[in-house]
């Protein structure tokens, strides 16, 4: 074939399959464990409570499960929060033992103030949580309230997406949940006007309490 009488596509489609053809070496076997960033040494919990409040997220750092309590109170106050949602037992008993009231019942999901929940792990590198319906909050409670609330440990943390998905593997086996996902941030969109509007598909607020369970 007369390369002049080639479309501009089909010279690009005969570089690719011979590139294909070539076989090479990788350049770069070690590229995925090789750091990204300068800034690795750092605390992964700085790392992900700066990228975290970057994208409209609210931190909150909680030296154990009392603080974790005073700091709800104090935000159900701040906030007039009336009406909390907790689905899961392993909230329930944390919250429980402390006399904080919540709901367990999903039939006040439409009248909600606020859902709380735990999270598979905590994403450092792009300060979002990970979440799957592996639990009895399943993918609602994350969705529906206007506030979002995710009690998460410092044992959670990990660097990169990878890292959170070989957490999973290692809890759930072969047996994993159907739906797995990331959450960066409250709900956004710039669909209209381009102009930007935050709980357009989700919570307006997000919040992350953070408990410290490394000592």
């Amino acid at each position: 074939m007369n390369i002049r009488n080639t479309t501009a596509k089909e010279r690009m489609l005969k570089k690719i399959r011979q590139a294909l053809l070539q076989k090479r070496e990788n350049p770069h076997i070690d590229f995925e464990d090789s750091p990204l960033y300068k800034d690795e040494e750092e605390p992964l919990d700085v790392t992900f409570a700066r990228e975290f409040t970057q994208v409209a997220g609210n931190f909150v750092y909680c030296d154990g499960e009392i603080s974790l309590v005073e700091n709800l109170i104090l935000l159900a106050e701040k906030l007039q929060i009336k009406k909390i949602l907790a689905w899961e037992h392993e909230v329930q008993a944390l919250l429980g033992q402390y006399g904080f009231p919540i709901y367990t019942s999903d039939k006040q999901l439409d009248a909600a103030d606020a859902g709380i929940t735990t999270c598979e792990a905590l994403i450092a590198r792009n300060g979002s949580i990970m979440v799957s319906n592996g639990n009895e909050a399943g993918r609602r409670l994350s969705i529906y309230p206007p506030i979002h609330i995710v009690v998460a440990k410092t044992s959670q943390l990990v660097m990169d997406l990878k890292h959170g998905l070989q957490r999973m593997r290692e809890k759930y086996g072969d047996k994993l949940p159907s739906m797995i996902a990331t959450i960066t941030g409250p709900s956004r969109t710039a669909d209209i006007e381009k102009m930007l509007v935050l709980g357009a598909h989700g919570p307006k607020e997000l919040y992350v309490f953070l408990i410290e369970d490394r000592f």
